[in-house]
């Protein structure tokens, strides 16, 4: 049975709902994500924890939400994602309520936890599968436009919550980002994914690969080892940076102005690369673009240690780790339908989710046991830099690959 999006109580066209989808998406990723980088330092402080243990509550966040994944992707799948949506945003106000009574570490981490559950029914999986559903000929384009509100997320919310701890205290402070999931992000769900489709349309069958090929042939074959190996090599870069960004640049002496407006900054460069992306990708080739974006993260990686975290490398640092970032994020979720299965890529999609999760849930951990009082961030850095290199050769691999069996 095909879907139409006329058949449902919902009348918006794709630009308009990816448009009210992705407001949501601005508060919780400036919530949860962006925030805790900002909690680090006063929680350390407070309840007397290493780097590495603080660091721990959001490595512990990342792998709570890849756990749920697959049972919040099956809820959606079975037509429930307005259910899953709203009941995400109060499931997070009220974990950001209690995290602002936390006292003890083992209550960091366990509001943390709490945290990781819900971003997992509100985060991008979730709204890419809602969208895809609702829009399967145009999904691509609706991805790409969901994601220029949520890339802002940094830009927003970074300042806006230093202001607010300023002004009142982390805790007080967090009780704003709730009444945010209450009143804004789950009523908006509740509106916005009436009527979802119970059922939609089966892809077609790709046409560079043989219609009969099963998930399992696919596993015999580089290209999805390459793919997955480029996934959570990036994955796990993209999730170390942003729970480290302010504790780094504080140690570089950048004045604080400095140390807000450099990470806030990325989260602008990234929704100008996916507005790029959004306007020229139809005039280029999409496996070039593919192949040089995501170049553009070790690049601005390798600008912070050879500039010495100055303030010219740290602005070069937001426009290309910025860059890549943003229009990243579109490449991963396009890749293995591209290069390794059309017709299977849900699937296939869905085996890297736990080695995926675990890898995001490392990150965080392995940045913080990587820095030390003598030498900072300096070795982690290194570490970053040589897994984004990796993960793009993987991916430029697993582009061989696909090309030489089309030929």
């Amino acid at each position: 049975m095909r879907y139409s999006p006329r058949d449902s109580m919902r009348t918006l066209d794709l630009g308009p709902f990816s448009f009210w989808l992705s407001l949501p998406q601005l508060i919780t990723w400036g919530s949860v994500f962006y925030t805790f980088s900002l909690l680090m330092t006063p929680l350390e402080a407070e309840l007397g924890m290493t780097r590495a243990e603080s660091s721990l509550a959001f490595s512990m966040a990342l792998l709570a939400e890849g756990l749920m994944a697959y049972g919040v992707g099956r809820w959606i799948d079975a037509g429930r994602e307005r259910w899953v949506m709203t009941a995400g945003s109060l499931w997070i106000g009220v974990g950001l309520v209690g995290h602002s009574f936390v006292t003890t570490v083992a209550g960091f981490y366990v509001a943390w936890i709490w945290l990781g559950l819900g971003t997992a029914a509100t985060f991008y999986t979730p709204a890419f599968a809602v969208v895809t559903r609702r829009f399967p000929q145009d999904f691509r384009r609706a991805i790409i436009t969901l994601t220029f509100l949520g890339g802002l997320a940094s830009t927003v919310f970074i300042p806006l919550f230093a202001w607010w701890m300023d002004l009142w205290g982390w805790r007080q402070a967090l009780w704003a980002l709730a009444a945010l999931q209450f009143l804004i992000c789950a009523p908006l769900h509740a509106w916005l994914l009436q009527g979802a489709p119970r059922t939609v349309r089966e892809p077609s069958a790709s046409t560079d690969m043989p219609p009969l090929t099963s998930v399992r042939e696919h596993l015999r074959h580089a290209p999805f080892w390459l793919l997955a190996l480029f996934m959570v090599l990036m994955m796990s870069v993209t999730s170390a940076l942003p729970a480290h960004m302010i504790a780094l640049l504080q140690e570089s002496g950048l004045s604080p102005a400095w140390v807000i407006a450099i990470p806030a900054a990325i989260g602008v460069i990234q929704v100008l690369g996916r507005l790029v992306l959004f306007v020229f990708e139809r005039y280029w080739d999409v496996h070039a673009a593919n192949r040089w974006i995501p170049t553009l993260i070790p690049a601005g990686v390798l600008a912070l240690l050879i500039g010495g975290l100055s303030p010219v490398a740290s602005l070069v640092f937001v426009l290309l780790y910025g860059l890549g970032n943003g229009m990243n994020t579109i490449v991963k979720g396009t890749a293995m339908a591209q290069y390794v299965s059309r017709v299977h890529v849900g699937r296939l999609n869905g085996l890297l989710g736990l080695p995926i999760a675990l890898a995001r849930a490392a990150a965080p951990l392995t940045l913080g046991l990587l820095w030390s009082p003598q030498h900072g961030y300096t070795l982690a850095l290194w570490w970053l830099l040589l897994a984004s290199l990796l993960g793009t050769a993987a991916l430029w691999g697993a582009q061989s690959y696909a090309r030489a069996a089309r030929h």
